[in-house]
């Protein structure tokens, strides 16, 4: 009799931690409706598709000379930002919700261009600053105890903010390279819930791709070999909720 009491006292005792467990996670999924916010690292760069005249000099009809020598290459290299954001989370059903995540992201991104004289190599640094307006739709596995992996899927808006001009009077070498104001990208991602006792914490991973041309064509050295530029973007986040 003792054995038996001693026995399903122990049971439920696990079944109590079990259901203390599930209920961890300071309330973020019991909701339909939930809010918190987030913090990333950014890494971004260029795919570059080349004119098919980009190594040609870059003649200046207003100092009616050539302003630079024969380009021999066009790169861009992963350069590094942050973001900082909130997260509206909606639920539709248990293994699936809908997440905006508007973020003001300030990450480097640069083209880098070598010339037959090498004393012309220059490295031109973009318009960075954005706020980002990402829409996704998030499909999560079934919760095991504080502990759930997911995937997720979506579109963003990318608007810039106070982009740079190029003065007419810009000696050519000294002009800027600029994208448009505004562009769209899809995404996609995998990550993990892990509840905590008053939060919710999801560490994931993202990848994203613009869509067309983010380039803004101007007579410049620098955009003038360029057909088309479009943004990668690898990002790393901390959600809290």
């Amino acid at each position: 009799m003792i054995k038996a009491r001693l026995f399903i006292t122990i049971i439920l005792m696990g079944c109590s931690k079990l259901l203390f467990a599930q209920a961890w996670g300071g309330g973020a999924d019991s909701k339909d409706l939930s809010f918190g916010f987030s913090f990333s690292y950014i890494q971004s760069s260029f795919k570059i598709i080349k004119q098919p005249y980009w190594r040609d000099a870059f003649f200046d009809t207003g100092l009616n000379q050539y302003a630079t020598s024969k380009l021999t290459g066009i790169s861009s290299k992963p350069m590094p930002g942050f973001a900082v954001g909130f997260l509206t989370r909606y639920r539709i059903t248990d293994h699936l919700e809908t997440r905006i995540t508007p973020s003001l992201v300030f990450a480097d991104r640069a083209v880098s261009y070598t010339y037959e004289q090498p004393e012309q190599d220059v490295t031109k640094p973009v318009q960075t600053t954005t706020v980002d307006f990402p829409l996704q739709l998030k499909l999560k596995s079934d919760r095991i105890g504080n502990f759930r992996a997911y995937l997720l899927g979506g579109l963003k808006y990318s608007g810039a903010i106070g982009s740079k001009k190029n003065d007419v009077n810009t000696a050519p070498t000294e002009l800027l390279l600029r994208n448009i104001k505004g562009y769209s990208s899809y995404e996609a991602g995998v990550g993990f819930d892990i509840y905590f006792e008053y939060f919710k914490l999801s560490p994931e991973i993202k990848l994203s791709n613009s869509f067309g041309n983010i380039l803004l064509s101007e007579n410049t050295p620098y955009a003038n070999p360029i057909s088309r530029l479009s943004l990668h973007t690898f990002t790393f986040s901390l959600h809290f909720e």
